[in-house]
């Protein structure tokens, strides 16, 4: 009698801790769930709702000609906003439209900074535009004023029938001159997009035509002002120079 007593309560001892582990089982799912949801509910908190993730900066590097605080105005990135819902594309895109802005890399830095990369454009050379000096990028944008044409610098000069088309062809040709030879140069004047002529400031000619095979042309032309003195060289046709 004793051991079927002593065998029954082992197995009530058994049927209870199997009981419990299904229980702890179940329990443990609830939770696990419960603890995902708090995550979740916490995570969107710090994200669109905490102070913590908020924009409190707004850093602005690699620009020289535009001011820091230009750039932040054209950007318009409130502080206080959460750093999570900045519109980024609207920033780079309206750093992007301003004239002396190359390319722009908008960023955010967390805790709390959006970053500002911006690469400026390089003037190769200067052209008078209404009665103003203006900085010519290697793409023949015009993007910069300038009291007095930088030391070495060649200047840009349009003719009347020349477009945007023929600005950006002599910024081509300008930007394949070696630096020796740039710095040789007066002007260029530019009649059309085929019709591009470097004035020396010996004030020989260099009849260049438009920008196809610059390198060529400057590799030709660099050669022949060495080899012969003459007034006029023509090196439209690159494999086929003259001289007068």
């Amino acid at each position: 009698m004793e051991q079927e007593e002593r065998a029954a309560r082992r197995t009530r001892r058994r049927f209870a801790r199997r009981q419990w582990a299904r229980r702890w089982l179940s329990l443990r799912y609830v939770l696990a769930f419960v603890a995902i949801v708090a995550l979740l509910a916490t995570s969107i908190w710090l994200v669109f709702f905490s102070t913590t993730l908020q924009v409190k900066r707004v850093e602005v590097v690699g620009n020289e000609l535009l001011s820091d605080g230009r750039i932040r105005e054209v950007a318009d990135i409130p502080l206080g906003d959460q750093l999570a819902l900045v519109d980024l594309g609207r920033a780079d895109r309206r750093i992007a439209s301003m004239a002396e802005v190359q390319s722009v890399d908008v960023t955010r830095t967390w805790p709390d900074a959006v970053r500002i990369e911006v690469v400026e454009r390089t003037a190769v050379a200067v052209v008078e535009l209404g009665g103003t000096l203006r900085g010519l990028d290697k793409d023949g944008v015009v993007f910069r004023e300038y009291k007095s044409a930088p030391k070495g610098m060649p200047r840009v000069r349009p003719g009347a029938g020349a477009g945007t088309d023929a600005l950006k062809e002599a910024a081509t040709v300008v930007s394949a001159l070696p630096e020796d030879l740039a710095a040789r140069v007066d002007h260029v004047e530019v009649a059309t997009v085929d019709q591009i002529t470097l004035v020396l400031r010996d004030r020989r000619q260099v009849l260049w035509g438009s920008a196809e095979e610059s390198e060529l042309k400057a590799e030709v032309i660099d050669s022949l002002l060495a080899a012969q003195e003459a007034s006029v060289y023509d090196v439209s046709v690159p494999g086929n120079p003259t001289v007068r």
